[in-house]
């Protein structure tokens, strides 16, 4: 742990208190693992498509200012297809409940989770809360509305000195147009 960290105080609930409390796996993990307090005669098997909040037996008390992630495991997602549904959930530092992770078998067979298992990870964050002023108008910029994907197709324009520009813009207006408009106006360039 490094010098000047975050102190986070945990609290075991009657369900959890024989499971690790969050660790860090290596020395410059982001992430502290979260383990499933299911009762140990019980699995839940996530179906494909299916989810499900898994208790962690664990209640926090997290500093003001500060927040905490519950983020997919990769290996989970990367093996299985399980990931956390509303990735990345947070822990407001005033939030006294269980926590609990929610997850969804996005793989094609089912999983099945038990007591101890390393469902997710959790973690810590500072929190910059904002001062919202309404204004009748914002200042402009070069990017002005431009939406999803709008600073990518320009960035690949940079990339090719612009020589693309046409063939992209042809691209743009032939998912627009039927095929007989785009032949007729191929003939006139």
């Amino acid at each position: 742990m490094s010098k000047g960290a975050i102190k986070i105080k945990i609290k075991r609930l009657a369900h959890g208190t024989d499971l690790p409390i969050p660790a860090y796996q290596t020395a410059d993990a982001a992430g502290l693992d979260l383990v499933a307090a299911l009762p140990a005669s019980e699995e839940r098997t996530l179906a494909p498509g299916a989810y499900a909040v898994i208790p962690t037996g664990l209640t926090l008390e997290l500093p003001r200012g500060t927040e905490a992630q519950v983020r997919p495991r990769s290996g989970l997602a990367a093996k299985y297809g399980v990931t956390v549904l509303n990735s990345p959930g947070t822990i407001d530092a005033d939030y006294r409940g269980e926590v609990g992770v929610i997850l969804i078998n996005h793989g094609k067979d089912p999983f099945v989770i038990r007591r101890g298992d390393r469902i997710a990870q959790m973690v810590i964050g500072m929190v910059a809360q904002a001062r919202i002023v309404e204004r009748k108008t914002l200042s402009a910029t070069k990017r002005g509305a431009g939406g999803f994907g709008s600073t990518g197709v320009k960035h690949a324009e940079a990339r090719t000195g612009g020589s693309n520009k046409r063939k992209t813009i042809a691209a743009k207006d032939k998912s627009t147009k039927t095929s007989a408009q785009y032949r007729a106006e191929k003939k006139l360039r």
